[in-house]
């Protein structure tokens, strides 16, 4: 009986005999060979694989041919699995849980598998379907638009040839008419009189000719009739031109030639343009305005030349430049006077032309003013005093040590005359040199004041020098004659010395005895400066822009920048666009010198402005300008002016390996310094001071110098450098005074110039290398020399003059040769140890690391002081 095997059986029974389900073995034998004719026969098994019911033997794989694709065939359902029919006498085994999940789960897996496929089957064939659908309506409305593109050329192709078969046949009429009306028209010329009316043209007819042909007859008085020549007919207006593309359905209802189009015209013209720009063109020839550096882009515009012939041309003077270089103003001005142009020069500082003296003022214009007279003189001689006396006030008390240190501008108006006397009070110091300058340089009158006890002094002579410059007249008061020691006729006599020869002495100089304390001839005083003042006739126009001189200039912490002005020319009104130095402003308010807010100041006049964006500087001309875009201009030019300058004293600061390598060239030490004082004049005598105190090997270093309190940058800029702040009667607010005392930076306050001086003059000596200076202290013969053990060689001395110390300094002289210098170790006397030795006594020396020492040998015994320098 054959065996049957159902899937999932593990046994089956055949009658008795009970069948096992081992798997099926094939066994053969093959012989191997090997080397040296060895051989060995080795059994080989193969076993095949069992298969379940109704699947096929397995067959060797055979590769697939390839195969064109072809739409996927509806997936037809399963068929149901045949069964094998039962063999009589087999008994079928139940299967297992495990075995029924196990095949329940191959089924669903199949299952699931089997639609997946279905799955993508499908989508694969409605993506190719839709493919082709795409591509089929693409194709078609390819064809239909290729058609229509045909029947427009058609339809363009007719419309030409109709337009120009109708063209020809109308230009063959107007030639056929044009003939029969010269045949006409020919007799008529030989007769004498001219038609008396020409007959208007009848409508044309639609084969274009004339309806009337016959030519009319005319009966002329006494004569027979002849025919009336036809006039020659007129042009036929043009249709409407065609606008717009070119279509069919223009074509096709186009009754006339299409003409000319607006594109083809220009073309023509242009072309025509063309061959004319061929001729020469006439040479433009401009002014070129040149300023002291320029571009070539800019200045081939300004000249309507073409950049590349500029820099042609600087190529051939041996320049290489490109289009964004800039070239000077020489330069340029070679280029442009070369290519034909008319050249202006013009420089940065034009900006300023017509800020002041625009105009001389017309003698009906002018009225009289007050002058200004500048009290000068030596410190403590009482210029001040003698200003209260004329004032009745006492300024006097307000200035720290009781000297002058600021410049200040006063009105006093005469008791006797009751006119008005402008008055300006400058400091006696030697540190204030250009504070009285710049009085001198805006007086009209100088009064020199000498103390009669003191006579003339270093300030007076320099006050008499800054007169003499101005060439102002001079009026001498000689001061403090209510003193015991007062000597009047003294001063006369050294002003002799200096070219000031009095009235008294026969000279033109007037001078006045008086006394600030006790107010002596003060009304005499006021009566001289009246009487020179008439002579020197001082008019001017009020009725212009103000043009007046800076005179002093501050920051105060509420009102802002303040600058005491000296109005000279015009009026200043409050509102009015200001320009003084680097500095620009309008006028919020002004101040006289009362205190009282005024709206208008006259020349002469003193007062505060309020309004500048900073303070200016002492001595910077103010002038009123037109409007905030000029006063920009100028304060711009002047701004950059001043850094440049700057830049050039100060020879640009570098980086720290130049500035170390300039220390070590020169050897010189700075001692840096931030300063802050009240007013402009007062920084500026304080710097002047401090750079004389300068020599070649130390100097003051300024590292900001400004008017205002000492802020918080301020700490920040003397922490970085290690330098000193100084204030000059202004004082560090509550934050810059913690930062400082955080950061350890010193702040000094000083109220009088003299200390501040001396301070800085004292701590910039301390930078000095000291001074080394040898004292002699006697001299010792080398009689013997011991070598002990352990110690070293002794010199045996006696001491021929002065003393020996031990520790001092010696010199070892040989043959008048010195072979060493050092220092004595050790000093002995028999065998004690002892501080000196007198001259006559003999001794035991030693020296620092030096053993070659002679019978013979002179040792020279000095000491070497350090003496501290000073400036």
């Amino acid at each position: 009986m054959a065996d049957t095997k159902n899937p999932g059986d593990k046994t089956l029974s055949v009658g008795s005999k009970t069948l096992s389900l081992k798997p099926r073995t094939e066994t053969g034998v093959v012989r191997q060979s090997f080397s040296h004719g060895r051989s060995k026969s080795v059994v080989v098994e193969k076993k095949t694989k069992r298969r379940l019911a109704g699947e096929p033997a397995s067959a060797p794989e055979i590769p697939a041919a390839p195969v064109a694709k072809a739409p996927a065939a509806p997936v037809r359902a399963p068929e149901p699995a045949r069964t094998t029919p039962r063999p009589s006498g087999v008994v079928l085994r139940t299967l297992t849980e495990d075995e029924q999940t196990a095949r329940a789960t191959a089924l669903a897996d199949a299952r699931l598998r089997e639609e997946e496929e279905r799955r993508v089957a499908e989508a694969e064939a409605a993506r190719r379907n839709s493919k082709e659908f795409k591509e089929q309506q693409e194709r078609e409305a390819a064809e239909a638009r290729k058609k229509a593109e045909e029947e427009r050329h058609r339809a363009e192709e007719e419309a030409k040839a109709r337009a120009e078969r109708e063209a020809t046949k109308r230009l063959d009429e107007t030639k056929a008419k044009a003939t029969a009306t010269t045949t006409t028209a020919a007799p008529a010329r030989t007769g004498a009189a001219k038609p008396a009316a020409t007959p208007a043209r009848g409508p044309v007819a639609a084969d274009g000719s004339d309806e009337d042909e016959a030519p009319r007859m005319v009966r002329r008085p006494g004569g027979p009739p002849r025919p009336v020549v036809a006039a020659k007919p007129a042009a036929k207006p043009a249709p409407a031109k065609q606008r717009g593309r070119l279509t069919l359905s223009t074509a096709l209802n186009a009754d006339d030639v299409r003409e000319r189009s607006i594109a083809s015209f220009r073309r023509r013209t242009q072309r025509l343009k063309g061959h004319a720009s061929n001729e020469p063109k006439e040479k433009l020839v401009r002014e070129v305005t040149i300023p002291e550096a320029i571009t070539i882009q800019e200045l081939a515009n300004r000249m309507s030349e073409r950049a590349v012939d500029v820099i042609r041309m600087l190529m051939k003077q041996g320049a290489m430049h490109k289009i964004t270089d800039v070239i000077d103003a020489d330069t340029a001005q070679l280029i442009a006077e070369e290519l034909g142009h008319s050249v202006k020069r013009v420089a940065a500082s034009d900006v300023e032309e017509g800020l002041f003296d625009v105009a001389e003022d017309h003698a009906s214009d002018t009225t009289s003013r007050p002058p200004v007279v500048t009290v000068m003189g030596h410190v403590d001689h009482g210029k001040t005093s003698l200003l209260d006396a004329l004032r009745h006030a006492n300024v006097v008390s307000g200035e720290a040590g009781g000297i002058t240190q600021h410049i200040g501008a006063y009105q006093v108006t005469s008791p006797e005359s009751g006119k008005k006397i402008t008055f300006i009070d400058t400091p006696g110091h030697a540190a204030f040199t250009a504070m009285r300058a710049r009085g001198a340089k805006v007086t009209d009158i100088v009064i020199l004041v000498v103390a009669a006890d003191d006579g003339v002094m270093p300030q007076t002579i320099e006050a008499i020098n800054h007169a003499k410059a101005a060439g102002v007249p001079m009026i001498v008061a000689i001061n403090k004659i209510d003193k015991p020691d007062a000597k009047p006729e003294r001063v006369r006599t050294e002003l002799l010395q200096h070219d000031v020869q009095v009235e008294s002495f026969g000279g033109d100089v007037v001078d006045v005895e008086v006394s600030a304390k006790n107010k002596t001839n003060l009304d005499k005083l006021l009566e001289m400066i009246a009487l020179q003042a008439e002579m020197l006739d001082l008019k001017t126009n009020p009725d212009r822009p103000a043009e007046g001189t800076v005179i002093e200039a501050k920051l105060d912490r509420g009102r802002g920048p303040v600058a005491t002005v000296l109005v000279q020319r015009g009026t200043l009104r409050v509102g009015d666009i200001i320009v003084a130095g680097a500095e620009m402003g309008r006028v919020r308010a002004l101040i006289n010198d009362q205190g009282q807010t005024i709206q208008e100041a006259g020349p002469s006049v003193p007062v505060e402005v309020l309004g500048f964006n900073g303070p200016p500087e002492a001595g910077d001309r103010l002038a009123v300008v037109e409007n905030e875009a000029r006063a920009r201009q100028v304060t711009d030019y002047r701004a950059h002016a001043k850094r440049e300058k700057s830049a050039a004293a100060t020879g640009m600061r570098g980086s720290l390996e130049q500035m170390m390598s300039q220390l070590k060239t020169t050897g010189r030490k700075d001692f840096p310094l931030v300063i802050k004082a009240d007013v402009q004049g007062s920084l500026e005598a304080i710097l002047g001071s401090l750079e004389k105190l300068g020599t070649d090997e130390v100097a003051a270093r300024i590292l900001h110098a400004g008017v205002g309190g000492i802020s918080e940058s301020d700490v920040t800029l003397a922490e970085g450098f290690n330098a000193a702040i100084i204030g000059f009667s202004v004082r560090a607010n509550k934050e810059a005074a913690a930062l400082a005392k955080r950061n350890g930076i010193e702040i000094r306050y000083y109220n009088i110039i003299y200390d501040l001086v001396d301070d800085v003059k004292k701590a910039m000596s301390g930078l000095l290398a000291p001074t080394l200076r040898e004292t002699m202290l006697g001299n010792a013969q080398v009689l013997e020399v011991f070598n002990i053990s352990k110690v070293g060689k002794i010199a045996g001395c006696r001491v021929t003059d002065g003393t020996v110390e031990r520790g001092a300094n010696v010199r070892l002289i040989r043959d008048n040769v010195v072979v060493h210098e050092g220092k004595l170790s050790t000093l002995k006397r028999f065998k004690d140890e002892v501080k000196e030795v007198q001259s006559g006594q003999e001794c035991g020396m030693a020296f620092e690391s030096y053993q070659d020492m002679r019978v013979g040998d002179v040792i020279e015994c000095y000491r070497v002081e350090t003496i501290q320098r000073s400036l």
